[in-house]
């Protein structure tokens, strides 16, 4: 069995504690407007036309876009950055793309990794049954799982998909999962309001256990509106300012009321 990836970072530092390896794998069942991996969404390789330059001259290369890996393979990569996840305390993750779209290779990735001695991350967007998240919770040590909206309309308008499935797995994986830290994209126009975000906090009052371990969040950068036009994909929404240092600590002390400690970035 093997799983499709379109990226492997590696000495990774904001996706999980610690030094990790993070394995983005493709296909996501979501539209979001703001997508910085859109290469992450279509479930199946691409090619993309990358261009390049040498002196003055202008080429344009095929690249392709999502390889298989299979879980001896990830293995592999972990151990060659043992010593360093195990100085740090770090470890593997998996992002996206949603990694759960893809659970077998996952549940089994996650085993293997689990038995070998690595600490193990998931990050998700939550739009996956339960059934799935049921599978993996056993070989996860952390979950970082976003949330974008708490209105529905909005989180359609926005993500193409209910938040009603996404809420509920939140609530189960705080229940039954190991450690979770939320993560929260401050997008303009979106969901930057003080009412919005306010939202939030209070569902995160009313449903935070103690395996709730931190609140992320993560302020809109453009660094991915360029990948729009290698991939030749449609940029739906406008090129927005990226927040402010100050806006994002005031809009931080929104879930001071939680309890739970608040990071701004990942």
């Amino acid at each position: 069995m093997k799983g499709l990836i379109f990226s492997v970072k590696r000495y990774s530092i904001h996706d999980g504690p610690g030094i990790r390896v993070t394995f983005f794998m493709k296909g996501c069942p979501m539209q979001c407007v703001w997508c910085h991996n859109p290469e992450g969404i279509a479930p199946q390789p691409q090619e993309a036309l990358r261009n390049n330059r040498i002196g003055s001259s202008d080429f344009r290369v095929s690249e392709s876009v999502g390889v298989y890996y299979s879980v001896d393979q990830i293995l592999g990569i972990a151990e060659r950055e043992r010593v360093f996840m195990q100085h740090s305390e770090g470890g593997v993750t998996f992002s996206g793309g949603e990694p759960l779209l893809q659970a077998d290779f996952l549940e089994l990735a996650l085993r293997e990794l689990k038995k070998h001695g690595f600490h193990t991350t998931v990050d998700t967007s939550g739009y996956a049954s339960k059934e799935t998240f049921r599978r993996i919770i056993p070989f996860t040590d952390l979950f970082l799982f976003d949330i974008k909206n708490i209105n529905e309309i909005r989180h359609i308008e926005h993500t193409g998909v209910s938040n009603q499935l996404i809420l509920d797995n939140f609530r189960f994986v705080l229940s039954n999962s190991a450690g979770v830290q939320v993560r929260i994209p401050v997008i303009p126009g979106y969901n930057d309001s003080v009412e919005s975000l306010s939202a939030i906090s209070d569902f995160i009052c009313r449903e935070a256990t103690p395996v709730l371990k931190k609140i992320n969040l993560l302020p809109y950068h453009k660094t991915g509106v360029s990948k729009y036009k290698l991939f030749n994909l449609h940029l739906r929404m406008s090129i927005a300012e990226e927040p402010t240092g100050e806006s994002m600590k005031s809009l931080a002390h929104l879930f001071d009321k939680t309890g739970v400690p608040v990071k701004v970035g990942g």
